[in-house]
């Protein structure tokens, strides 16, 4: 169990999950660097939404948003997310991600993360009848109407049952 894992446990007895994802990712330090800001999140955290301001810390040399800090605000986001509303019986992982930059960004930039019952449903199903899977996540960065897309993140997200996964891993290490 990684440290914020634990954080996580303790901290939900004192303080409701969404209000500890929120501001637990936006007073760790690896999410603080990325210049992004969770600005929303639902109760049942299927809705996330982050900001991502231009400042200082995050212009370029043509004084647009660094494209790092677009793709390291977005990242974490959807895997965490998935391990939250999945549970413990379910091994979540960042397997590949791609950015396409659409345009500089020189405004605050905003993301949302959703997730649906009938998603969380589709994945459940297929991981009882297959043990594992990999889906796409995409994000867009937009201005604060959604007119305009700046920068879009496609992640590639592994699934697998933990218990099929321990056993994975157990022959991998055989062989």
């Amino acid at each position: 169990m990684s440290f914020y894992q634990k954080l996580t446990e303790v901290g939900t007895k004192f303080v409701s999950k969404h209000k500890l994802f929120k501001h637990g990712f936006n007073l760790s330090p690896m999410y603080r660097r990325s210049t992004g800001r969770i600005i929303e999140v639902s109760k049942d955290l299927m809705h996330i939404k982050i900001r991502v301001p231009l400042s200082y810390k995050n212009r370029n040399y043509v004084n647009s948003i660094f494209g790092g800090s677009m793709f390291s605000a977005v990242d974490p986001i959807p895997m965490v997310q998935l391990i939250n509303l999945l549970g413990e019986d379910y091994v979540v992982w960042d397997k590949a991600a791609q950015i396409n930059f659409k345009k500089p960004a020189k405004e605050d930039l905003y993301a949302s993360f959703d997730c649906t019952v009938e998603e969380l449903e589709g994945i459940k199903n297929k991981i009882r009848d297959g043990n594992e899977l990999e889906i796409q996540k995409t994000t867009q960065l937009t201005n604060a109407d959604s007119t305009t897309v700046f920068c879009e993140v496609v992640k590639i997200i592994y699934i697998a049952d933990k218990e099929f996964y321990k056993q994975k891993r157990k022959q991998r290490k055989r062989n």
